[in-house]
């Protein structure tokens, strides 16, 4: 792919950042692929070094914030007509519902995660909780003449469920950072814009 080319299909890529953000994107590209090309590189080279439109979009939306983007995308381009406000107050009914279980839709995807997580350190402190309640179960039996050794053999098995367990909540944490961070990514690149229709 050509220079041109790139840097016109990532123009494309970024029609949901504010003008600015993307001619200052589009010169920091034109500018690399010309640094790679006075080192010796062909300029195919040089735009292929850069990675794919899909990599360099990525990038882009994980440095942007989504605050920006946002308010980029609701700040009107042009002055709204009578006839456009019309519209939007006629619209009103349908459209705001709309926006909002979109909105509640996210934060229960959002909230169902975390709740994962929370569930998961629930389960780690009741098996550890078990464990010390077991064993001050069995050393209180022992002091009785009362036979301790099912009690503290509980305990021992309850610490050790605590202890393997904790793995699933370090897992369960990071999975749910990830799925947060890939939900966070997807909005972003859908508010950029992603690939335009030819």
């Amino acid at each position: 792919m050509k220079k041109k080319e790139f840097l016109k299909e990532l123009e494309n890529n970024l029609r949901g950042l504010p003008q600015r953000d993307i001619d200052e994107r589009i010169e920091f590209y034109s500018e690399m692929i010309d640094d790679r090309i006075e080192d010796g590189k062909s300029e195919e080279e040089a735009v292929r070094e850069i990675g794919s439109i899909d990599d360099v979009v990525r990038d882009i939306a994980k440095d942007t914030s989504l605050v920006k983007l946002v308010s980029n995308r609701v700040k009107p381009k042009n002055k709204i007509s009578g006839l456009g406000v019309v519209l939007i107050i006629l619209g009103f009914p349908l459209w705001f519902p709309l926006l909002m279980v979109f909105f509640s839709l996210v934060l229960v995807l959002f909230i169902v995660l975390w709740a994962l997580v929370i569930v998961t350190y629930a389960v780690e402190a009741s098996l550890f909780g078990s464990s010390i309640a077991m064993a001050i179960m069995a050393f209180a039996q022992r002091s009785d003449g009362v036979p301790y050794q099912a009690a503290l053999g509980l305990a021992l098995c309850a610490l050790g469920g605590a202890i393997l367990f904790f793995f699933v909540c370090i897992l369960a944490t990071k999975v749910s950072f990830k799925l947060n961070k890939g939900v966070l990514l997807g909005i972003k690149r859908g508010i950029i814009g992603g690939k335009k229709n030819a």
